[in-house]
C-alpha cells in the first residue's frame, strides 16, 4: 500500500472519528435534563444522594454511572394560561375566569366541611318545625343530587349541642333547619328556572320530614343573583406564567426536582405540582403545571418538556400569603435554575415593569373583594368563584 493511500485512510477514519463524536454530542446536548444532574459534586467524585421529592431518596450516579432510575408521578395536566386581565361576561352568560380554572381536587389539604349557608351568596329558606329532628332522619331525606341545575344545593341545621349551623350529621338533633341555594357561581347567576328548581326540591325535603318552607320572593332572589354574578364576572381572575426552557430541554423529574427546593409539593395527578397554603383547608398558594403524557411516560426521564405553567388562582388565596409575589419569586427561581425564561401564554417575555404593572392592579382588585365582604380566599369567595 503506498503512502498516499495510508494518509488517505488516516484522514478517513479521523472524518469519520468526528463525525461520530459530533453526532454523540449532539445527542446529549438535545436529550432532557434530568434529575440526576446535581451540581456540586465532591472534589474526590463521591456520588450525592438527595430526597427526590417523587420517590424519596436518590444516590447519583458513581463512576460508572450506575444509579436508580426515577420515577416522577404528579399531578395533572394544565392548559395554557392567558393574558392577566379579569374578564366580564355578557348578560345571560356563563363566566368563566381569564385563564381555565385550576382543578381544585387536587388541592393537598382540603377544607374539614363544606362552608356554611351564607346570606351574601346564598338564598336561604327557613324550615320551621315543631320539635327537634334527629340527624339520621334528616340524612334519609335528603334528596338524592346535592345540586339545582348549575348551582349547590345545601340543607342545615341548628345543633342542640353546638348551637351551629351545620350539614346534618348522624347521632346528632336538631332544634331548626333551612336549605339554601347559592346565586351565583362561574357558571352564571341564579336563574328563574333553577330558583324553581330549588322551590321544588326543598318542599320534597321539608314534606319527608314534616317541616314548613317559607321561601323569599323569586323575583327578588333572582336580580340578587344577577347583581352578585355582575360583580362576579368583573373580579375573577387567575394569573399564569410559562417558563420556556431556553437550551436543554427539562424531565419530569428535573422540574419536580427543582420546584421542590422552593416548596412545592407534588399533587394527586400526573402533570402537577402545588406549593401549600401556610394554614389547613386553604386552596393551595400556586400550581407548577406540564404535560400529563409526560408524566405518566413509561420511561419519564426520557420525556422533554419545553414548558410549564405557573398559575395562581386570585380569588382563592389570602392576600396575606403575598401570592403574587412568592410567584415572581419562584418563576425567576425556577428560570434561574433551569435555564428558562418567563413568558406570556403567547411566548413573550415578561419584564419587571409589566409584573409590576399586574402587582398594582391586583391590590385594587383585593380592595373591590374586600369592600364587598368577599376578601379573596375567604370561604365565600372560594364558592362565588368557582
Amino acid at each position: 500500500m503506498s503512502t498516499l493511500q495510508i494518509s488517505l485512510a488516516i484522514i478517513g477514519g479521523l472524518v469519520l472519528a468526528g463525525v461520530v463524536a459530533y453526532n454523540a454530542w449532539v445527542t446529549s446536548q438535545s436529550a432532557p435534563r434530568t434529575a440526576r444532574e446535581r451540581p456540586g459534586q465532591d472534589g474526590a467524585g463521591e456520588p450525592h444522594s438527595f430526597e427526590n421529592p417523587l420517590t424519596g431518596p436518590v444516590t447519583e450516579p458513581d463512576h460508572d454511572g450506575v444509579s436508580e432510575r426515577i420515577e416522577p408521578v404528579m399531578g395533572h395536566a394544565f392548559e395554557a394560561a392567558s393574558e392577566p386581565e379579569p374578564q366580564v361576561a355578557t348578560d345571560g352568560e356563563a363566566r368563566a375566569p381569564v385563564v381555565v380554572p385550576v382543578t381544585l381536587n387536587s388541592v393537598v389539604n382540603p377544607p374539614e366541611k363544606r362552608p356554611g349557608l351564607d346570606a351574601l351568596i346564598d338564598v336561604i329558606t327557613p324550615l320551621a318545625i315543631e320539635g327537634p329532628v334527629s340527624g339520621d332522619a334528616l340524612l334519609a331525606a335528603l334528596p338524592g343530587t346535592r345540586r339545582v341545575g348549575s348551582k349547590p344545593f345545601a340543607v342545615e341545621g341548628l345543633n342542640e349541642i353546638s348551637g351551629e349551623w351545620e350539614s346534618p350529621r348522624p347521632g346528632q338533633r336538631y332544634h331548626a333547619l333551612q336549605a339554601g341555594v347559592q346565586l351565583a357561581n362561574r357558571a352564571g347567576a341564579l336563574n328563574d328556572i333553577e330558583f324553581s328548581e330549588f322551590v321544588v326540591k326543598a318542599q320534597a325535603f321539608a314534606d319527608a320530614v314534616g317541616a314548613a318552607p317559607d321561601f323569599p320572593d323569586m323575583r327578588a332572589e333572582v336580580a340578587r343573583a344577577r347583581e352578585l354574578d355582575a360583580f362576579a364576572s368583573g373580579h375573577d381572575a387567575q394569573l399564569g406564567f410559562t417558563l420556556r426552557a431556553r437550551r436543554s430541554a427539562w424531565s419530569p423529574g428535573y422540574v419536580a426536582q427543582n420546584a421542590a427546593r422552593h416548596g412545592f409539593v407534588a399533587g394527586v395527578l400526573p402533570g402537577r405540582m402545588v406549593l401549600p397554603a401556610s394554614a389547613a383547608g386553604q386552596a393551595p398558594i400556586l400550581s407548577l403545571a406540564f404535560d400529563s403524557q409526560a408524566a405518566m411516560a413509561e420511561d419519564p426521564e426520557q420525556s422533554a418538556l419545553r414548558e410549564v405553567a405557573l398559575s395562581l388562582e386570585v380569588t382563592h388565596v389570602p392576600r396575606s400569603e403575598q401570592p403574587f409575589l412568592r410567584m415572581r419569586q419562584a418563576a425567576a427561581a425556577l428560570a434561574e435554575a433551569m435555564e428558562g425564561v418567563i413568558t406570556d401564554d403567547a411566548g413573550q417575555p415578561l419584564s419587571t415593569d409589566t409584573m409590576d404593572g399586574i402587582g398594582a392592579d391586583l391590590e385594587s382588585l383585593y380592595d373591590a373583594l374586600d369592600s364587598h365582604d368577599l376578601s379573596a380566599g375567604s370561604p365565600q369567595a372560594r364558592r362565588l368563584f368557582s
